[in-house]
């Protein structure tokens, strides 16, 4: 159990509210500083959402809830949140070595905005609640890696060969890759992705992104299913996803880190219920192959909002599913249900959002959320109203957003 000093918690008690005031000021002032000094990192954090503000306030939420959490004045379980970062980070190879450099530039910049109320005790204190939270990160990082196979110079990428890239909608397309080497694919479980590290036209540098992967374990290749970002309200277009969609063809080489995610999209054998809205369909599309060679006789219901049927990636596939998955009921909702017919597909259609009370439920059964994370966090609070238990419902949350 990581317990902070006792006089380290007094000091963190008194200046939390401070620090939580702050916070974005802080942290704002962190990324401007660590950039400066080490622009090579640049191409590991998303540009996206340092450009939105979303980093920084995700980041300054997370250490004030840290400290709340080492001090008792929070009852959230920070073991399923360690993992979930320490498999991002893993993701993008970030290394031990590099926790120093945020250590520093982070407290240097809580000194900055907070100035003369940060004495020697109060920089100590914050100091040890950093790097508490660092050694716990590093930990699992570790154990991540070795579980990877990561060599021991930390190198997580390898080279991969776009064997096809298949237009599925507008503005969606699925790539199937194979290594380059000619060497064996590392397995995976459905619901966990890959990050994918390109380099921008123009001299702009490296930026990388996750994916979940997308087709059946065991498969003779990788597949990933990536819908191009539009930019809105004067938001930029997605960097990788528009690279991606506009320059990579087939025939050409991505770097891909190994599988990662603490997330399954299949539970233990148990009723599955997959929930998936718009791009969120790629976990689950996942576990259905997963599920048609491995389990094909389990109860699975699939329930899918979209804006309309023709956005509706890889919705074709669900019939041949079907044939293979006797038991698997699907359910759709489409803001726009004129071309929801599918010939072969035994649906469920229904207008407009999707309404948590009429979501089919099974008692026992293990809930798989991926969707934008409006989506999720109201069809979650409808579940937990209508008695599933939080524990058996799994998510995964894209970005530097948490559900709540």
């Amino acid at each position: 159990m990581v317990v902070l000093s006792q006089s380290s918690a007094a000091v963190v008690v008194a200046t939390l509210p401070a620090v939580q005031a702050h916070g974005e000021a802080i942290t704002g002032r962190f990324y401007q500083r660590m950039f400066d000094a080490h622009p090579d990192l640049l191409n590991i954090f998303n540009r996206g959402n340092q450009a939105t503000g979303q980093q920084k306030a995700a980041l300054a939420a997370a250490v004030v809830a840290y400290a709340e959490h080492l001090t008792g004045g929070s009852t959230v379980s920070w073991g399923p949140i360690l993992d979930r970062i320490a498999h991002k980070h893993a993701s993008l190879g970030i290394t031990a070595a590099q926790y120093p450099i945020v250590g520093r530039h982070l407290l240097a910049a809580v000194g900055e905005v907070l100035g003369d109320a940060v004495t020697p005790a109060v920089a100590a204190a914050w100091d040890e609640v950093y790097w508490l939270l660092a050694c716990e990160l590093i930990a699992r990082e570790a154990r991540l890696y070795a579980g990877a196979g990561v060599p021991e110079d930390g190198t997580v990428w390898r080279e991969w060969r776009v064997r096809e890239k298949i237009g599925e909608t507008t503005d969606v397309a699925s790539f199937t890759l194979v290594p380059a080497d000619g060497g064996p694919l590392p397995g995976f479980t459905p619901g966990q992705y890959v990050s994918v590290a390109v380099d921008l036209d123009g001299g702009r540098g490296q930026q990388i992104r996750q994916y979940s992967l997308s087709g059946r374990p065991g498969a003779d290749h990788w597949q990933i299913t990536v819908k191009r970002v539009r930019g809105l309200a004067g938001e930029p277009d997605g960097m990788v996803s528009t690279f991606l969609h506009e320059r990579v063809a087939a025939g050409d080489t991505l770097r891909l880190s190994p599988p990662f995610g603490e997330v399954s999209a299949i539970g233990d054998g148990e009723p599955l219920l997959l929930i998936s809205a718009g791009i969120g369909l790629t976990p689950a599309m996942a576990a259905l192959a997963h599920l048609a060679d491995a389990e094909p006789q389990r109860p699975v219901a699939l329930v899918h909002a979209d804006r309309a049927g023709a956005a509706h990636a890889r919705r074709r596939e669900l019939v041949g599913l079907q044939e293979r998955l006797p038991n698997l009921s699907v359910r759709l909702w489409y803001e726009d249900a004129a071309d929801a017919e599918v010939a072969g597909l035994k649906a469920e259609v229904a207008d407009g959002l999707v309404d948590p009370a009429l979501i089919p439920l099974t008692p026992e059964a293990y809930v798989h959320l991926c969707g934008p994370v409006p989506f999720m966090s109201l069809v979650r609070s409808g579940l937990l109203r209508r008695g599933v238990p939080a524990e058996r419902i799994a998510y995964e949350v894209f970005g530097p957003g948490m559900l709540r």
